[in-house]
């Protein structure tokens, strides 16, 4: 059976946009995903199409040459793109990188760089993650030193997502390492012609291949001191921290959503293949596996539409996100283990949407700050 679900987030308007949203879907991103997995990112095309129809930056101000609504909005974009385990435009980077900018950025900041991220001319990436510092953003090595109205930036970054399209990076660097955490800034980096700054390889992931990965390096890469998110040093650490629900939200809802296409293609298999006879989808455990993961489908949707709720009344803080994007990024791996198992050896095969979601599904316990951190997070509010 199809899960049918009413939400109460959802209104007439946001259900025209889901149609905008799967027409975009079906004809400029299904078609080509084969050839974007080979080749390891979708290209600048898709993504100044994507800014055309209106589908990048939807939350952000019309002011700004954002969509003007809410994140809401974001969120049907990115159930549509997680159901079909589509990962190779990700714009939530882009919408995180754009709220970076929304949140803390000085108002020439917001007036130069919103309005060209909406229209996809610029693909944003934010680089956080160095070969030594993950999860403890505070062992942050890369250094952003002051000259007199420019700053030199120097260090490399990996695990960059959209790193190889990066029109716009937001590169967190030490402007004073003594300080630790309050030594923190970031400097937005417009990348093309930029000297001293250089695109390592696509990396090799094993999942999410149609999704630029890359390593990035910064070789006395010179940025006006204007370049400063916000226009005050050492405001780095708490610019990144108080993002973090927005983007912790978004794991979430992505997971739902895998959830989602998953326990449907798993249906709609089992009910065409046969063993010993009869439909797979007849036989006990077959069935009682099924009613397991509508069970923890239906669970999901509901926790994770409360969560979109509270983000956009403003209610989600820190806390409630690290939750929801734990638990459900657990939980997309769990249900997802167990469709896989009912498509026997043929879930195995990249051919087969359940095996690019099995893949897919494994990062998303690592990045946006892994689960154990987020167990971390949680129990310091207990």
């Amino acid at each position: 059976m199809s899960l049918q679900f009413h939400r109460s987030w959802m209104n007439e308007e946001l259900a025209m946009w889901r149609e905008t949203a799967i027409r975009f879907i079906d004809n400029e991103m299904l078609p080509y995903d084969e050839e974007a997995r080979h080749r390891g990112h979708v290209g600048h095309d898709l993504w100044r199409k994507a800014g055309a129809v209106g589908l990048l930056c939807s939350d952000i101000p019309e002011e700004y040459g954002g969509g003007g609504g809410d994140f809401r909005h974001e969120a049907v974009f990115y159930e549509e793109m997680a159901r079909r385990a589509l990962s190779g435009m990700n714009s939530s980077v882009h919408s995180i990188v754009a709220h970076y900018l929304l949140n803390h950025g000085t108002e020439a900041q917001k007036r130069r760089y919103l309005p060209r991220m909406a229209r996809g001319e610029l693909v944003g990436a934010i680089a956080m993650t160095e070969p030594g510092a993950g999860s403890d953003l505070q062992g942050v090595r890369t250094r952003a030193q002051r000259h007199g109205d420019r700053y030199l930036i120097n260090g490399s970054k990996t695990f960059i997502t959209n790193g190889f399209l990066a029109g716009l990076v937001l590169v967190v660097a030490k402007t004073d390492p003594a300080q630790k955490a309050k030594g923190m800034s970031i400097l937005i980096v417009e990348t093309e012609g930029r000297p001293g700054y250089q695109v390592g390889r696509v990396l090799d992931k094993i999942g999410m291949k149609a999704q630029d990965t890359s390593e990035l390096f910064f070789d006395d890469v010179e940025v006006d001191a204007d370049c400063l998110l916000g226009g005050e040093e050492g405001k780095g650490f708490f610019q990144l921290m108080s993002d973090l629900p927005y983007e912790r939200t978004i794991i979430g809802v992505s997971a739902a959503a895998a959830m989602e296409g998953a326990y449907e293609e798993t249906v709609r298999y089992t009910r065409e293949r046969t063993a010993f006879g009869q439909p797979i989808g007849q036989f006990q455990n077959t069935r009682f596996k099924l009613a397991e993961i509508a069970a923890h489908v239906t669970a999901a949707r509901a926790y994770v539409d409360r969560c979109i709720e509270d983000l956009v009344a403003g209610r989600l803080d820190t806390i409630g996100a690290s939750m929801v994007k734990m638990w459900a990024s657990d939980l997309q791996n769990k249900v997802i283990d167990e469709c896989l198992q009912l498509f026997g050896g043929y879930g195995y095969m990249n051919e087969y949407l359940i095996g690019r979601m099995y893949v897919d599904a494994r990062i998303q316990r690592i990045y946006g700050g892994t689960n154990e951190i987020m167990k971390e997070v949680i129990s310091r509010g207990i």
